[in-house]
């Protein structure tokens, strides 16, 4: 978890989550479509949901039974799209 410290792990440390928070719901949905595009590219899907602004996002690998390379790596690129928003 030292390589996304911004992601609370999980009660059951098999699943690991951030909230995000943006200017509106434009921006919110924009975050949303890029990752999915990415998630997609890698056959690797997050559990997130979405109101207005906020999105929280949760990863997990269910055919590992917890956390893999994947997941910390999809959880790097969700915090690199996002730090696009904050400019």
């Amino acid at each position: 978890m030292r390589a996304v410290p911004r992601w609370s792990l999980g009660a059951d440390a098999t699943s690991m989550s951030r909230d995000f928070l943006f200017t509106d719901f434009t921006q919110a949905f924009a975050f949303m479509t890029q990752l999915a595009l990415a998630a997609e590219k890698r056959d690797h899907h997050p559990e997130w949901s979405n109101v207005y602004n906020r999105v929280n996002i949760t990863w997990t690998t269910h055919d590992a039974a917890g956390l893999t390379q994947l997941d910390i790596a999809m959880a790097k690129l969700c915090d690199s799209l996002f730090e696009r928003y904050q400019q």
